[in-house]
């Protein structure tokens, strides 16, 4: 009777065991952001009446990738017209699976919204997507500066020689946006900068973005 008993319990310990350690697993935190976050209540964030609000709800959905909501969030991006939101909803949406939306992430580097726009193209998975813009003969100057800066946080090693290109630009703010780039990269990959840059650069600021 006691040994029945005791494999009893030990059997439920172990059961008890291996179901909290597949919890965990399911619920580890994503970019900040707890797997186990109700989605649906998200997208019901996405029609508050504070921006704030809409605005971090889309950047979850974003982290998330969250695919379940893909109505929602084309729905909410259709009428929303505060700027700051429908970038972040732009995010939501290129993190779902809409690639096109990239491209007005990109188009936003040359706005107010200069900074936020980079903060996600820092998020993404791989430098390659961002290849095809930098090598664009059209960019304005903050759209170029904007992808320099984050190829030099998400770039690998085939991502330098594009950002060295830059080194000698005339273009206002690209060579000074290429250079610090390539040192950021370089400070990621644990290797140092021996080249010199052979024309001076230019230190003068992108010009003002459009609203």
């Amino acid at each position: 009777m006691r040994v029945s008993r005791f494999f009893s319990r030990g059997l439920l310990g172990c059961l008890l065991f291996a179901f909290g350690v597949t919890a965990v697993a399911q619920t580890q935190p994503i970019d900040g952001v707890d797997a186990r976050t109700d989605t649906t209540a998200l997208g019901r964030q996405l029609g508050n009446v504070d921006p704030n609000v809409r605005q971090r709800a889309a950047e979850a959905l974003a982290r998330l990738a969250a695919t379940d909501q893909k109505k929602l969030i084309e729905g909410y991006y259709i009428q929303e017209k505060n700027k700051p939101v429908r970038l972040a909803l732009e995010w939501a949406l290129y993190r779902i699976g809409k690639e096109e939306a990239l491209y007005r992430i990109v188009r936003d580097l040359d706005s107010g919204r200069h900074d936020q726009a980079v903060g996600y193209l820092t998020q993404l998975d791989s430098p390659d997507v961002l290849y095809p813009f930098l090598k664009r003969d059209d960019n304005k100057p903050r759209v170029l500066v904007g992808l320099l800066e984050a190829l030099g946080q998400i770039g690998n090693a085939e991502t330098r020689p594009l950002l060295e290109q830059f080194r000698d630009s005339f273009t206002p703010g690209v060579a000074a946006a290429a250079e610090k780039a390539v040192q950021d990269l370089d400070a990621r990959m644990g290797q140092s900068d021996g080249t010199k840059p052979t024309r001076p650069r230019s230190v003068s600021k992108p010009d003002q973005p459009t609203p």
